[in-house]
C-alpha cells in the first residue's frame, strides 16, 4: 500500500500515509470513511508551516496508528510530536504530545490543513462516475469546525472537528486550523482533538476523554483474544502472525444489524461481502464457531427476493457486497447490494453444513430453513439451464462482473488458445462447493429425522459428483480444468482453482491425492505459496491479479483440503511457504495477494503494487495453519473428533488452547521427536467437548 496505513472500528475506518497525514491525492485514498464515504479528505499536520520528518512507528496494536515526527534545526535542537490515533463508537481520536529539545523557549506554530470532499467510495476509487451533490460553507465555532455537504441523495453530511487547547485559531475558510504555544526546554504539550461524521438528523455519539475511549477499545481487544482459541508455538513469528491475525479479525468486524460479520478488508472494501465474508468466517471457526452465526443470519437478511437484472439480484441469491454511499442511495451503481457472485450462494450453505459440525447447534437451520430452502432452489435453476446440470453464471447487470467466481477480473478464464471464455461459465470449484452443501445438509437432515430431504440431497450430490468427475477431468494432464464455457467445452488452464475441490469431497481419495501433489510441483507452487496459474499456462503472468498471483486465502482453502484428505505433508509444504512469505511483510501481516515469482529465483516475496491490508480472508489463513497443524476434523453431529498432528519444519512445538468444539473445549500440545523429527507427539491437556477423539499417527498409516 506505498506506506499507507489503516484502521478500523465497527463502521469507521482511516487511511493515512506514514506520518498520519491525509493527503489530498485521490490516487491514494486517503480518508475518514463511514458509509461508503470519505468524511475527511484532508488532515495535513505541519511544524512552523513545514511538514515534520518521520522518525519511527509503533505497530504493536493494529488498531492504533502511533508515529514519531520531528521538526529540527542542525545542531540547536528538535520539536518532537508523537502522533496517536484511534476509533473508537463512531468518533476518530487524535493526541499530538509535544515536546521541545531545545535549550531555550521555542514558539511552535502546530496547524493542520483541513477538507472533506464527502465523495462516495466508487468516486474515490475512479471506478464509477455519476452525478453528486454539493458542498455547504463550513460552521466555525470556538473549539470546533463543521465541513457539510448535500448529497445527490438529499442527506446532509457533516464532519465536526473538535479540540481542547485555547491557543486554536481558524482561518482559510475553515480549512486551517493552527495552534501556537510557546515551551520551555524539555517541557511537553499535550493537544487533542476529535472528528464526528454524520448524517441527517442522526444523534452525535457518546464522546469520551482520549485516555478512556483508548481504555475502552484496548479493553474490547482484550475481552476478544480471551474469548477465542489461544496459540503458542516455539516460532516467536508464527507466534506474531497469529497474533497480529487475531487483532485484525477482531478490527475487520462490523455489524449492519444482524450480528458481527467480518468485512473483506482495507482500504477498498470495508464493507460485508458474500464470498469473502463465508470464507473468512470458515477460516475462523477454530477461533470460536460462534463467528459464522452472524455472517449466515446477515446474508440470510440480504438475500435475493426478486429479479432484478441491474443487480443481479435473484430470488434465493446471496449478495456478492453491499455499499452505503451516495451512488448506491440514488440507484447509480448496482451494489445496494448487488448480486453477481455465483460461489456465495453454494458458500452459504457450505459455511452452514461446517458451522453445525463444529458446533452440533441444529437451531441454526431451524431458524435460517426459509433461507436454505431458497438458496437450493436457486442453485437448482441455475443449474438447470446446462445440460449438464452445472451451476453456472452469466452477467446481467451493465456494470457488474463479468466473470463471477472469486478470481472476477475479466482475464481469469482463458483458453489455451488465449481466447476468453463467454458465459454462461461452470467453474469447478462451485462445482465442489454445491456438493460440498448439499451432502453436509443431507448428513444433517438425517441427523434431525427428515430423511425424505436428506436422501433426495445425497442423489443429488453423487449425480454431481459422477457428472462432474466426466465434464472437467483433463485425462492427460490427470488433474481438472477451471470451467467450462458456454458450449460446456473445457477451459483448459492449469490453475489454483481444483485445489478447493479437496475440501469438498467432490473428489475421491486417489484423485484428491493426485490434485494435493500436483498443485506442488514448480509450475504452481511458487515456493512461497500456490500460484493462481501456472507458469506452463496461457495467460500466465507472475504480476498479475488472477493469472499467477499468489493469494493466501486461496492457499488457505487448499491446505484445509489437503488436511482433510490426509495429505499433511503437502499441507506442511504450503504452510511453510506462507509462513517465510509472511515474515518478509510489515508486521508479519499477510497480505491480499503477492506476486508469483520463484522463491529461488528472487531476493525475496515482491509484493503486489495496490494490495489490500489488512484483508480479512488472508488474516484468517493464520486460523487454517493452526487447523492444518492439529489436523483437526470434528464433526459434532456424528460425536466425533479427529487429530491428525504435522508441523511444518518451522516449529518443533505448538500449544492450543480452548479450541470451542461441541458442547465444551479441548486443548492440545504438539511436539516434535527431538530422535525423529518427522514424528510428532500429541497430547490433550483438556477435552470438555464430549466428542470421542481419535488421534492418527503418520508413521503408523
Amino acid at each position: 500500500m506505498n506506506g499507507q496505513q489503516a484502521i478500523k472500528e465497527g463502521p469507521l475506518f482511516y487511511v493515512s500515509d506514514e506520518r498520519g497525514d491525509l493527503a489530498p491525492d485521490t490516487d491514494r485514498g486517503h480518508g475518514l470513511y463511514w458509509k461508503d464515504t470519505r468524511f475527511l479528505s484532508r488532515l495535513e499536520l505541519s511544524v512552523d508551516r513545514e511538514l515534520p520528518a518521520l522518525l519511527g512507528t509503533n505497530s504493536n496494536k493494529s488498531y492504533v496508528l502511533s508515529r514519531t515526527l520531528m521538526k529540527e534545526t542542525k545542531d540547536r535542537g528538535a520539536i518532537e510530536i508523537r502522533r496517536e490515533s484511534f476509533l473508537y463508537e463512531g468518533v476518530f481520536y487524535e493526541r499530538l504530545t509535544i515536546t521541545n529539545y531545545y535549550l531555550e523557549n521555542n514558539q511552535v506554530e502546530l496547524s493542520f490543513l483541513l477538507d472533506a470532499d464527502f465523495q462516495d467510495m466508487f468516486l474515490v476509487r475512479k471506478y464509477r462516475t455519476g452525478e453528486v451533490g454539493h458542498a455547504l460553507e463550513p460552521v466555525v465555532e470556538h473549539r470546533s469546525v463543521t465541513l457539510r455537504y448535500l448529497g445527490k441523495d438529499d442527506l446532509n453530511r457533516r464532519t465536526t472537528l473538535a479540540w481542547d487547547d485555547e491557543s486554536a485559531s481558524v482561518t482559510e475558510g475553515g480549512k486551517r486550523l493552527s495552534f501556537s504555544f510557546e515551551l520551555g526546554p524539555r517541557q511537553t504539550k499535550s493537544i487533542h482533538l476529535h472528528a464526528i461524521p454524520t448524517i441527517g438528523d442522526q444523534a452525535p455519539p457518546s464522546l469520551y476523554s482520549f485516555d478512556e475511549a483508548l481504555q475502552k477499545l484496548d479493553a474490547s481487544y482484550a475481552q476478544w483474544n480471551a474469548s477465542n482459541s489461544a496459540v503458542a508455538s516455539s516460532n516467536e513469528r508464527f507466534d506474531r502472525l497469529f497474533r497480529r491475525s487475531l487483532q485484525d479479525m477482531r478490527m475487520l468486524q462490523d455489524d449492519i444489524g444482524y450480528g458481527a460479520i467480518p468485512v473483506a478488508g482495507l482500504p477498498w472494501f470495508a464493507t460485508p461481502f458474500g464470498r469473502d465474508s463465508l470464507i473468512t468466517s470458515l477460516f475462523m471457526l477454530p477461533l470460536h464457531p460462534s463467528h459464522a452465526v452472524g455472517t449466515l443470519r446477515t446474508l440470510a437478511a440480504y438475500q435475493g427476493a426478486k429479479h432484478d437484472p441491474w443487480r443481479d439480484e435473484e430470488p434465493g441469491k446471496i449478495m456478492h457486497e453491499i455499499r452505503f454511499g451516495e451512488l448506491a442511495n440514488t440507484n447509480q451503481s448496482p451494489f445496494s447490494p448487488y448480486y453477481g457472485g455465483v460461489d456465495s450462494t453454494p458458500l452459504f450453505l457450505m459455511l452452514l453444513v461446517e458451522y453445525v459440525r463444529w458446533s452440533g447447534d441444529t437451531s441454526i437451520v431451524m431458524e435460517l430453513q426459509a433461507s436454505i430452502d431458497a438458496a437450493l432452489r436457486w442453485i437448482d435453476a441455475h443449474s438447470a439451464g446446462s445440460e449438464s446440470r452445472f451451476l453456472t453464471y452469466r452477467q446481467e447487470a451493465s456494470e457488474g462482473f463479468p466473470n463471477q467466481g472469486w478470481k472476477d477480473s475479466a482475464n481469469s478464464i482463458v483458453h489455451e488458445n488465449g481466447r476468453y471464455a463467454v458465459s454462461p461459465i461452470a467453474l469447478a470449484e462451485v462445482q465442489g462447493y454445491v456438493y460440498a452443501a448439499k451432502r453436509g445438509l443431507s448428513g444433517i437432515y438425517e441427523a434431525m429425522g427428515d430423511a425424505e430431504r436428506a436422501e433426495r440431497l445425497k442423489t443429488e450430490a453423487l449425480g454431481l459428483q459422477e457428472q462432474f468427475e466426466r465434464s472437467f477431468r483433463m485425462e492427460e494432464e490427470d488433474f481438472y480444468c477451471i470451467a467450462l464455457d458456454e458450449n460446456e467445452a473445457q477451459v483448459r488452464s492449469l490453475t489454483s482453482n481444483p485445489g478447493h475441490l479437496l475440501l469438498t469431497g467432490i473428489l475421491d481419495a486417489p484423485r484428491a491425492q493426485t490434485v494435493a501433489r500436483r498443485l506442488l510441483e514448480e509450475d504452481l507452487f511458487s515456493g512461497y505459496g500456490i500460484r493462481t496459474m501456472s507458469t506452463s499456462s496461457t495467460g500466465y503472468y507472475p504480476m498479475s491479479y488472477h493469472n499467477g498471483s499468489v493469494w493466501p486465502h486461496d492457499n488457505g482453502m487448499i491446505v484445509l483440503g489437503m488436511a482433510r484428505q490426509g495429505c499433511s505433508a503437502e499441507a506442511m509444504r504450503v504452510v511453510s511457504g506462507l509462513l517465510q512469505a509472511a515474515r518478509q511483510f510489515p508486521g508479519d501481516r499477510l497480505p491480499e495477494l503477492f506476486c508469483g515469482y520463484d522463491a529461488a529465483e528472487s531476493d525475496g516475496v515482491v509484493p503486489y503494487p495496490t494490495t489490500c491490508s489488512p484483508q480479512a480472508w488472508s488474516g484468517a489463513t493464520a486460523f487454517v495453519m493452526v487447523q492444518a497443524m492439529l489436523g483437526l476434523d470434528p464433526d459434532a453431529l456424528a460425536g466425533t473428533l479427529r487429530l491428525r498432528p504435522v508441523l511444518p519444519p518451522e516449529l518443533d512445538e505448538l500449544t492450543v488452547h480452548n479450541v470451542t468444539v461441541g458442547r465444551g473445549t479441548l486443548s492440545v500440545r504438539l511436539v516434535r521427536d527431538a530422535g525423529d523429527p518427522a514424528a510428532i507427539h500429541a497430547d490433550i491437556l483438556s477435552n470438555t467437548t464430549g466428542l470421542t477423539t481419535e488421534i492418527f499417527r503418520h508413521l503408523e498409516e
